[in-house]
C-alpha cells in the first residue's frame, strides 16, 4: 500500500530541492527524517513537511487502523518538477536592465511499506 503527498509551488529553485531529495531517496521513514531534521538547508524543512504528509495519508488511508511504526515504511519515489517562474527585473549600469528569475518547484512524494498488511479473510470460500 502506498501514499502520495504533493507540494506545490514550493518557493525555492527546482535544482536546490533536488539536491535534498536526492539524499532521501529509497531510505527508510524514519532514516530520512533523521536527515531532514539535521540537515541546514533551507529545502530540507519543505521536504520534512511533505514526508510527514505522506506519512499521514498512509496512515489515513488505512482508517487509522493501522500506525506506520509497526510497518516498515520507506520512500518509494520522489520527484521535483519545476512550477513557474516570477519575473523580476534590477537596474543595471547605462540605463539597461538585468532579469532575475525567482524560480519555484512542484514535490511529489510517494511512501509505501515493505511488509505485507494482512487483511481479515472473514468471507472464506468453500468449494464443494
Amino acid at each position: 500500500m502506498e501514499a502520495v503527498s504533493k507540494l506545490k509551488n514550493v518557493s525555492l529553485s527546482a535544482r536546490k530541492m533536488r539536491f535534498v531529495v536526492d539524499s532521501i531517496r529509497g531510505k527508510s521513514v524514519d532514516q530520512a527524517l533523521n536527515i531532514l531534521r539535521f540537515s541546514k538547508r533551507e529545502a530540507s524543512e519543505f521536504a520534512e513537511k511533505a514526508l510527514l504528509s505522506a506519512i499521514s495519508n498512509w496512515e489515513n488511508k488505512l482508517d487509522m487502523a493501522y500506525s506506520a511504526d509497526e510497518y516498515d515504511l520507506f520512500i518509494k519515489s520522489v520527484h521535483v518538477d519545476e512550477a513557474g517562474m516570477l519575473k523580476r527585473f534590477r537596474p543595471a549600469p547605462h540605463g539597461r536592465a538585468h532579469r532575475i528569475r525567482k524560480r519555484s518547484n512542484h514535490l511529489t512524494m510517494v511512501v509505501a511499506n515493505r511488509t505485507v498488511i494482512e487483511e481479515d479473510n472473514s468471507q472464506e470460500t468453500t468449494e464443494e
